[in-house]
């Protein structure tokens, strides 16, 4: 029997800042609201604006959860492929900083 699809409903992505050097975007998450998987093709940074927790889905199916704290950042290099899922039972916000000088 297969399985049937989730639908989840899309995390929302509002640009704050695009110009040569990086690229600013806050991301707001509903419970269970996902980013839909995606290829990072720059170096980035991540600043919790909410405490919460993240399922990453990866790829070849494996999963993991990330814990984040407002105010403590995180940073990832380019080439990270995943599809970021709201774990929590409360709205979650982050603002990505990408680096356009350090493209992968």
């Amino acid at each position: 029997m297969n399985e049937p699809l989730r639908c989840r409903e899309p995390a929302t992505g509002t640009v704050q800042l695009d110009d040569a050097h990086v690229k600013v975007t806050r991301w707001d998450f509903a419970p269970g609201a996902e980013t839909g998987w995606h290829r990072h093709g720059m170096a980035y940074v991540v600043v919790p604006v909410t405490d919460g927790t993240l399922l990453l889905e990866l790829p070849g199916g494996d999963t993991m959860t990330a814990e984040l704290k407002a105010g403590v950042s995180y940073a990832r290099p380019a080439g990270v492929e995943h599809n970021v899922v709201n774990a929590g039972t409360a709205l979650l916000s982050f603002v990505e900083i990408e680096m356009k000088h350090l493209p992968g």
